[in-house]
């Protein structure tokens, strides 16, 4: 998934956490969450084992890793681009997509912050993949393939 940029978002009073599945690594957000996405790619299916994927952008300098250590995995894109994901090492949990120490955004899983995000105002994104039965929301922004396409 290619990151896209957004209206910044005022922040929350709570600080944003996260983690892996077991534990061992645990994150947090110092900035503000910038953009929702609901993935409908075939990439996010297989990552999550599951009908789609949910992406929260953010500025990978705001990511602090405050336990355990991250590991990385890198993909080829759509766009012919390496995306890389990072995980946790013991259970495998992926936990970010994008270049942490870069100035692009990067993307969080949405299953790994410990406070799910609201998903009503989440853009759908590759919903030409979408698996038959999902039922998208009336009055939410679609896009046929990734946000910045035509």
């Amino acid at each position: 998934m290619t990151m896209a940029t957004s209206l910044e978002k005022s922040p929350s009073p709570d600080p944003v956490t996260g983690g892996c599945q077991c534990g061992a690594v645990r994150y947090q957000v110092k900035g503000v969450l910038l953009q929702t996405y609901i993935c409908h790619c075939r990439e996010c299916q297989k990552q999550s084992a599951s009908a789609f994927g949910i992406s929260v952008l953010v500025h990978g300098a705001d990511i602090i890793i405050t336990q355990g250590q991250v590991k990385t995995w890198q993909r080829p894109t759509d766009s012919g681009r390496v995306l890389d994901c990072h995980f946790c090492p013991e259970c495998g949990s992926r936990l970010f997509h994008g270049d942490l120490a870069g100035p692009e955004l990067v993307s969080i899983k949405g299953g790994s912050l410990d406070v799910m995000p609201d998903l009503s105002g989440g853009d759908h994104i590759w919903v030409a993949r979408k698996a038959p039965g999902i039922a998208i929301p009336a009055g939410v922004r679609t896009h046929f393939g990734e946000p910045n396409e035509g």
